[in-house]
């Protein structure tokens, strides 16, 4: 069953250290007292520094709400990387939902969307705590007048459709106390992003540093994450959270909104800001600062976690009625000097780690590139309507260093199992901060090129090569015409290499059906366990087509 529209059904694997409590007070219950000077924060070591320090009169340089709460997120980030880490403590409510059936029963209710009737449209509406969550954050909503705590209580969701019982329920409201707030989990803003008629999801925020986008037409897919800590690490991952948020209330006539966050874990604390503009292609720039409290060596920067069980690439691996199961199908990098890089996506037998070098990408993403239903005849799912993300660095921190991906087996499509970010080649110290940048680009594709005539790949597939060599495998790879839908004008040579084993009978030719061309090898192992495989298209034109790349292992 496909999960509701606030969780991934791929997330649940990650979802294990969710965010603090201690860190409600943050946002929620701050002492007004009198203001000082930006000096003075940057002095005091004896507390947290407090809202009211960047917001109570102009201090210099601070003459706007985004570069106001930009100083304030740093101020308390930098603060707390000064102190030992704080373990998140759970929240305990026998009432919370226990399983993931009664959680969903439980829904926020779009009636009371906070903003709700604004002239911009965007809503703000809470995510309950239960079952994988049981720590809560702290959001507030902020203008140039001031911050206001975003409030939540039980009246503002319901149960099966229906409001849930409460202290006030049947009372005459002369009677009425009060309702209780209550803790929530995360949060996402609506706005219309498809029709000016109903408010749709924009963005999500739920768990860890985990995040999700939409653009124009999409179905939620995979995720954003803050940063990655130890991925794919023989000692375990480390997942740091997202502890507090600042929203500020867009302008009446706004087109975008921006999210700031505060960022904790046992390694780093981080001040983000998420400028997002929703569309036919949503953006989300990100911009953060990083204060370590030790030093890192494995980490990733805009992290992306995804989901590939079941594809052409795994015939017969797993038994199911649809030919792919993935939110991604493969990764794409645009390294510096022009080349373009597909790597199908796989669902290995074991644990697998690819490091991309070619100094600074000017860009990177997980890809969903097949978009017909046909390709995944999953009527729930609809993972042909998922989001491709392409991640746009910005900054010096991606200049030297590694496109890195992670592939994890797993059996079961809720299970996240691929994940990618930039690992610069330098680790971060202590006592210093870090500032990177990057923009996201929630869309179905790649974004096209200085000449937007190459050929893309569309799809890879494997099988037997029945050539009396019992191990030996026919390697298919198709690739659409140029970006117009034309045909291919003049076939390019294809030139195939395998790292370990042989590769032979290399064949291009022209397919009707997509415009393009096909391409196949066979691969011959010759004993081998494992083989990294690179297909290049060459030919007259001068513009360039897609290499194509992938690890080839015996389980496969």
């Amino acid at each position: 069953m496909e999960a509701p529209s606030w969780i991934s059904n791929c997330n649940i694997f990650h979802f294990r250290r969710p965010v603090s409590s201690a860190a409600v007070m943050l946002g929620m219950g701050f002492t007004f007292a009198t203001a000082f000077d930006l000096a003075s924060v940057a002095q005091s070591t004896e507390r947290e520094p407090r809202f009211e320090d960047f917001f109570s009169g102009q201090l210099e340089g601070l003459n706007d709400t985004t570069s106001k709460l930009d100083a304030f997120v740093a101020s308390v980030a930098k603060h707390r990387a000064s102190k030992p880490y704080a373990a998140p403590v759970k929240i305990k409510n026998d009432k919370n939902a226990k399983t993931y059936d009664d959680y969903r029963k439980m829904v926020f209710n779009r009636e009371r969307g906070r903003w709700r009737g604004e002239p911009n449209g965007f809503e703000v509406h809470a995510l309950p705590m239960g079952w994988l969550f049981d720590h809560g954050i702290s959001v507030a909503s902020v203008d140039a007048q001031g911050m206001r705590p975003l409030q939540f209580t039980a009246e503002d969701f319901l149960l099966n459709g229906k409001e849930p019982t409460t202290q006030n329920s049947g009372q005459p409201k002369t009677n009425q106390t009060p309702p209780e707030e209550v803790p929530i989990s995360g949060f996402r803003i609506n706005g219309h992003l498809n029709n000016l008629d109903k408010s749709d999801e924009i963005i999500v925020f739920q768990g860890a540093s985990y995040f999700r986008a939409l653009a124009r037409g999409q179905t939620y897919g995979l995720s954003g994450r803050g940063l990655a800590i130890a991925t794919g690490s023989s000692k375990g991952e480390e997942f740091p959270e997202f502890q507090s948020f600042w929203i500020e209330k867009p302008a009446a006539d706004a087109k975008s909104f921006v999210i700031h966050a505060l960022l904790d874990s046992p390694s780093t604390t981080g001040a983000y800001r998420f400028d997002v503009t929703p569309g036919v292609e949503t953006v989300v720039n990100v911009s953060a600062k990083l204060f370590p409290r030790k030093e890192m060596k494995e980490f990733g920067l805009a992290p992306l976690t995804s989901m590939n069980v079941l594809s052409p690439l795994t015939p017969g691996r797993i038994k199911d009625f649809r030919p792919r199961v993935h939110d991604s199908q493969a990764l794409a990098i645009w390294n510096s000097n022009g080349e373009r890089i597909w790597r199908p996506l796989a669902n290995p037998r074991a644990l697998q780690i690819s490091s991309f070098m070619g100094g600074s990408p000017k860009g990177f993403g997980l890809i969903q590139r097949v978009r017909k239903f046909d390709s995944y005849q999953d009527l729930e799912a609809r993972y042909e309507k998922r989001p491709s993300v392409w991640i746009e660095p910005k900054s010096d921190l991606f200049k030297d260093g590694a496109v890195v991906l992670v592939e994890i087996p797993a059996e079961q499509e809720w299970h996240d199992n691929i994940v990618a970010y930039w690992q610069p080649k330098q680790p971060l110290e202590p006592g210093k901060s870090y500032d990177f940048s990057y923009s996201m680009h929630w869309a179905s594709d790649t974004p096209p090129g200085e000449d937007d005539q190459g050929l893309r790949v569309w799809a890879t597939r494997l099988g037997a090569a029945h050539n009396g060599k019992d191990d030996a495998l026919r390697f298919v790879i198709d690739y659409q015409g140029p970006a117009e839908g034309g045909d291919v004008e003049k076939l390019p040579e294809g030139v195939a290499r395998a790292s370990k084993g042989a590769v032979e009978d290399v064949a291009v030719q022209r397919n009707p059906e997509t415009g393009g061309v096909r391409a196949s090898f066979v691969f011959n192992p010759q004993g081998a366990e494992s083989s990294e495989l690179r297909l290049d298209l060459k030919g007259e034109r001068q513009f360039s087509n897609e290499t194509w790349l992938y690890r080839w292992t015996r389980s496969d």
